[in-house]
This record gives C-alpha cells, structure tokens and sequence, in this order.
C-alpha cells in the first residue's frame, strides 16, 4: 500500500496583512495548515502571540498543524491543543518533561507532535513513539523561512523511517521543500510536508500545493 501524502502549507510566508485569505486560498488543497509559533527566544525570530494564533486557529476552515519553536513548551504546548489545533509540535530540545507534555496535548483532543533541530538526532527519542503521532525532521535551521533544504538531513529521515516501522506515525519534514526536493525526502520515508516559499511566493499557491502532492505521490511507496 502507499503512503498516505500530506502537504501542510506554512503561512510563514504568506502576505501576514491578510493572513485569512492567503489560508483560504490553500485550504482546499491542504490537508492541515502549518503555524509557525516562534519567540525569539528559543530561534532568533517572533511571529505570532497566543492571541493571534489562536484567532487564525479559530478561523480556519481546515486543521492547524502548530510547530511551536518555543521555550517553555511544557507549558505552552497544551494550551495550543487547548485552542483547537488539530496537531501539536514541541521541540526535544526545548521540552522539560517530554513524556508528561506530549500525553497533555493527546488529552486536549490533538496530535502530538516531536521535534528535532538539523545537528539533535531523532533515534535518540525513540523512546517516545508511543506517545507522539508525528515525528517532525527539520531540513533547515528553524527561524526563518525561505532557507534551502539540507541534503544531509535525508540520512535522519530513513533512520526515522525505520525508527517509526509500522506504527501509524506521521514522518513530518519542513524547510526548503519545494518541486526539485519533495521526490528525494518522499522516497527517504517523509509522508507529511511543509512547504511556505515555493507555495505562497508564487502566483498560483493551490496549484503548487496539488504539484508537490502529485511529485510525492509519484514516488511513495
């Protein structure tokens, strides 16, 4: 059987003055919408208080998958779920207690999602894959959008492949992916995508979301 495909559009790079329509312009197409939660304190870049996230997370016609590059993500990662985000990312590097915060966002009605940074390796969480439903394997430092996609990650993504085996875990990857790179991290293991440049820099977003979903489909197996 193939793997089911997901594309999960960021609206880090979406026209940020008129963030629902640029959402309604994808939702169709998408299967979550990805929200980009920074602080400027765990990566070097601010992007959404709990106020305006949660106003977009209200407002989409469509499940917000929330990637919160945070420091205190025991605590904040609940209150996203709280909120009505279909997933919850936290990142490894950034959680205290990553059993107990992972279990809080399941017991808010989402997904739980683990994180890790390009140089943290995903094997050394493993320990874990009973309590997440997305792994999420990023291909660029997280902080900015718009950065190219790290060939040497493609090593991290089979070994999460073959970490996750047959559990019904999402292999998430984000940053860089686009037209030339979703192929390659498709045929590495990814089944989850998140694509922001090459989906909102251009004049037809929908169309590129539905291009990547057919390039990855192309390939998984």
């Amino acid at each position: 059987m193939s793997r089911e495909i997901r594309i999960t559009p960021s609206i880090l790079n979406a026209d940020q003055s008129n963030l629902e329509l640029e959402i309604e312009r994808v939702s169709h197409v998408s299967d979550l919408i990805h929200l980009d939660i920074m602080d400027n304190v765990f990566v070097p870049n601010f992007t959404y208080d709990f106020g305006r996230a949660s106003t977009l997370i209200a407002g989409c016609s469509i499940p917000v998958d929330a990637h919160l590059m945070v420091v205190d993500a025991d605590r904040i990662g609940p209150e996203y779920a709280q909120a009505g985000c279909g997933s919850v990312t936290i990142h490894a590097e950034a959680t205290v207690n990553i059993s107990s915060t992972l279990r809080s966002i399941r017991a808010e009605g989402s997904r739980s999602g683990l994180a890790v940074k390009p140089k943290t390796e995903i094997t050394d969480y493993v320990e874990f894959s009973d309590l997440v439903d997305m792994f999420l394997i990023m291909t660029v430092e997280p902080g900015f959008g718009g950065q190219s996609f790290m060939m040497d990650m493609i090593g991290k993504i089979e070994r999460a492949r073959a970490m996750i085996g047959s559990r019904p875990i999402w292999l998430q990857v984000d940053g860089g992916i686009s037209e030339t790179t979703i192929e390659i991290a498709t045929e590495a293991g990814a089944d989850t995508f998140v694509a922001g440049s090459a989906v909102f820099r251009s004049q037809d977003p929908a169309s590129i979301v539905e291009k990547l979903r057919h390039l990855a489909n192309s390939v998984a197996d």
